[in-house]
């Protein structure tokens, strides 16, 4: 026994191994792989050609067996069940090609992304940012932890840091004595701050202003673009649409997704728009600010007195707004117009007024009926938000059968957590989701350990249940950026998909055929070799695009067809070559290995040329052009492989192994 042999048993019979112990696990990829090595290795013992050559054959025949086997569940599908696939591979092949929006219809949203508060919550951090250096240096506070309350009233009466509403990018610095102003806007506060804030004169001698720059806002705009794209992918996947596809065009995010069902479009809608910006806020209980707020009959507000904490031991009452759902109105409509009567109050830009909807559970009928929306006044400031949340999962409904998410903070934030929930027991602290408060649970001790929960009040445990399974996908997903609004929706009709894919097949099988039978007829055997080879190449292409779970749409079709006209054009450069060489006399052996190193520059010319076209096309196109791009270039990969490596292994078969003394390629020399 030689020593190639030798190697060929062992690489096998651990192969052979390997996949039973994946088998014992339920690895279903080991297995494949290991099974395919397997294969691989009995083939190059078999008593046929040089081992070089039964090398080679192993790996053709171990990628077709790959290919196939990745390919299965979905030709299953396409085939609409005539070609099964057992369950013990569908079950365990969880990805596969689906048809696009153009194939079989659906939604197309497109959602524009609100840039400008990405830029005020820069703004507002560097805000924060300059608060904590100024504590520092009047030395009201040391270290890097948060400011208490009482040392962001003792700064006040030194310096105001607003944030003015009309301008996104502006940060304004009012000193009460200009000499403060001289001493603290020195050098190193300067340096601290002007590499992404431009300074501006204030107006006054105790007044100074900061602007971020241009250019660090388009860079802030790039990002929160960018940002929202990939949480929405994140949305897609979690929401389990693997057909859906998300692109990006200047400030607009692009969703398509398949399919017909329109309830099932209005939840994909309302789960994709939800910011999910989580942020834990002070209630304000030391500035009664609703108690000069005038009531309004006509829109149905009124003001309302309640008893809160205000530390241990201790309780002040305070006033709150409430304003009544008219019977014609969504609950939208009813915050959208409570917001309007909000921005007659002029809220200090240190506070905010969020938004608790009140809820009336009827416990006989098990109904639940929302009647409105309470105000509240809360600091602005967030020590704690949904960045620092690494994990969240709905908890089992307790003893009053309530549902909960459970958080599980980073380490910076818990910690945060930790001394925001020490310095301020007995208070009462404000869970807000996008600028709705979730709940106002009393801090009874300082919470360690950074895990938190999210009660969702009560009502009825099935619409619990709903909200809490969409509020931990939006939280385990990722906050958005900044908020998105949904610009235009298209919804494409089921027809339109069912004619477009009849036409592209019977164009696409039509023209692949006649392609296929013109070589067969040209080039005889020859011609046998280059159509199955392309249908390896097919094979192959199918493979790796379910593989990545790809959208088939009517471009894609149009790249498969092409490509398949360019894998002939390698076997025709090939074909071509060796009859010359054939012509000149050469023996079937020698116009083999010449007509082959010959052709072989030429077809690599054509595909890398064409491979950079598609590079530059995957690059800057987008939607159908990029899809076309992407199945241009994996068709040019597989094509080198099937048209040069593949059919070289049958040519060399008939000039060393069978010997054969003419070739059929074509013509009788």
């Amino acid at each position: 026994m030689n020593s190639s042999k030798r190697n060929s048993i062992i690489v096998t019979l651990a192969a052979l191994g390997g996949a039973y112990a994946f088998f014992r696990t339920d690895t279903f990829w080991g297995i494949v792989v290991c099974s395919c090595i397997a294969i691989w290795g009995l083939i190059s013992m078999l008593p046929v050609m040089d081992p070089g050559w039964r090398a080679k054959v192993g790996f053709v025949t171990s990628t077709f067996i790959l290919a196939f086997v990745s390919f299965w569940p979905t030709l299953s599908t396409m085939s609409s069940g005539k070609l099964p696939c057992p369950s013990y591979v569908r079950e365990r092949i969880h990805f596969g090609m689906v048809k696009g929006l153009d194939l079989q219809g659906g939604a197309r949203l497109v959602y524009t992304v609100e840039v400008e508060e990405a830029i005020r919550d820069k703004r507002d951090h560097f805000a924060d940012e300059m608060r904590h250096d100024l504590a520092v240096a009047f030395g009201f506070h040391s270290g890097d932890g948060i400011l208490r309350m009482e040392t962001l009233d003792k700064l006040k009466d030194k310096v105001v840091v607003s944030t003015p509403q009309n301008d996104a990018a502006l940060i304004r610095l009012k000193f009460t004595d200009a000499a403060d102003m001289k001493a603290k806007i020195d050098e190193r506060f300067l340096k601290k701050f002007t590499s992404d804030l431009a300074r501006q004169n204030g107006g006054t001698e105790t007044e100074v202003a900061f602007k971020i720059k241009a250019e660090v806002e388009t860079q802030i705009r790039d990002r929160a673009v960018n940002q929202a794209k990939d949480t929405v992918n994140r949305r897609v996947d979690e929401l389990g649409l693997r057909e859906a596809s998300v692109t990006v065009r200047d400030e607009n995010v692009i969703v398509e997704v398949p399919g017909q069902e329109k309830k099932s479009f209005e939840s994909i809608k309302e789960t994709l728009r939800t910011t999910a910006r989580l942020e834990f806020k002070m209630v304000d209980v030391e500035n009664d600010f609703f108690a000069t707020a005038p009531s309004d009959e006509a829109e149905r507000i009124t003001i309302n007195k309640v008893s809160v904490p205000a530390g241990p031991g201790k309780s002040v009452e305070r006033n709150y707004a409430f304003m009544k759902r008219r019977d014609d109105e969504t609950m939208t409509q009813c915050r959208d117009r409570f917001k309007k009567w909000v921005q007659t109050l002029n809220v200090p830009d240190d506070h905010q007024v969020s938004f608790e909807a009140r809820i009336d559970y009827d416990e006989d009928t098990n109904v639940t009926k929302e009647i409105g929306w309470e105000a509240w006044y809360l600091y602005s400031r967030s020590d704690v938000t949904g960045q620092d949340i690494t994990d969240a999962n709905i908890a089992p409904p307790d003893s009053n059968n309530q549902y909960s998410v459970s958080l599980a903070f980073t380490p910076g934030g818990g910690d945060r957590f930790e001394e925001v929930t020490g310095a301020n027991t007995g208070r009462r602290f404000a869970i807000v989701l996008d600028d709705v408060i979730q709940s106002m649970p009393v801090i009874r001790t300082k919470i360690a350990g950074g895990h938190a929960s999210i009660t969702m009040g009560s009502g009825d445990p099935q619409k619990q249940l709903e909200d809490a399974k969409k509020l931990e996908l939006v939280l385990r997903s990722g906050a958005l950026p900044a908020p998105i609004t949904l610009e235009t929706e298209t919804q494409i009709g089921p027809t339109l998909g069912e004619d477009a894919i009849s036409k592209a097949i019977i164009g696409a099988l039509g023209g692949s055929g006649l392609v296929l039978l013109f070589m067969l007829a040209y080039y005889r055997k020859s011609g046998i070799v280059a159509d199955v080879a392309v249908l390896f190449n097919l094979l192959i292409q199918m493979a790796i695009l379910a593989s990545f779970s790809a959208t088939m749409t009517l471009p894609g079709i149009a790249g498969l067809a092409l490509t398949i006209g360019m894998a002939v054009d390698a076997n025709v450069l090939i074909n071509e070559r060796i009859r010359e060489e054939l012509r000149a006399g050469r023996s079937a052996r020698a116009a083999v290995e010449a007509g082959y190193d010959k052709a072989f520059s030429s077809i690599l010319d054509g595909h890398v040329t064409i491979f950079i076209s598609g590079l530059i096309l995957a690059q800057y196109g987008s939607g159908p052009v990029k899809g076309f791009a992407i199945t241009l270039i994996v068709g040019i990969i597989a094509s080198l492989f099937t048209g040069v490596f593949c059919t070289r292994l049958v040519f060399d078969y008939w000039v060393r192994g069978a010997k054969v003394k003419e070739l059929s390629v074509g013509i009788k020399v």
